[in-house]
């Protein structure tokens, strides 16, 4: 096999998918990624994938919204152009806060949303126009794929591989 080549297995079924998995990886086979058009619950423990940082960078971007609002607000209704409206105090932003609040969640949220969706499109190379990383057509579809590289699993040999994934309940092996 040449190197760099990754070994697949496709599944039609999500649970027969789960079960090869954990089947595979009892028997010591590491596997590097899953492939399915749908989110599978519980394969990230089966496969030992680690946890998404995402939640982190969404609460930076959120911090960073509430700081813009609250910064664009104040130099706004304040400093550069302010105005009376209902009586309201146009000289101090402690007294306006209550009114702002509302403008700062939507504007928080709002960046905290379209901050994490550039994120995950930059992490995942998934921009409008970029070849599809999956392995096989019918993953995004309705097929499962297990994707094995070789060079993480040096104790087993290339057919012993293939021979396991088949016993997994796979449709279809193949390299890539």
């Amino acid at each position: 096999m040449a190197e760099g080549l990754k070994i697949y297995g496709l599944y039609n079924d999500d649970d027969i998918l789960k079960q090869g998995a954990q089947a595979l990886v009892d028997k010591g086979i590491k596997i590097s990624d899953v492939y399915s058009p749908f989110p599978v619950h519980g394969i990230e423990n089966i496969i030992g994938m680690k946890w998404t940082r995402i939640a982190i960078t969404a609460f930076m971007y959120g911090l960073t919204g509430l700081a813009l609002a609250l910064l664009g607000m104040w130099y706004f209704m304040i400093m550069d152009w302010p105005m009376n409206i209902g009586g309201k105090p146009s000289f101090d932003f402690y007294q306006n806060l209550p009114a702002f609040i509302p403008i700062t969640f939507e504007f928080t949220v709002l960046c905290a949303a379209h901050g994490m969706a550039i994120t995950y499109m930059v992490r995942n190379w998934t921009f409008p126009g970029v070849e599809a990383k999956n392995p096989h057509p019918r993953t995004t579809d309705d097929h499962f794929a297990i994707e094995i590289t070789p060079s993480e699993n040096k104790k087993f040999s290339s057919d012993e591989i293939f021979s396991l994934l088949k016993d997994s309940g796979t449709v279809e092996t193949f390299e890539k």
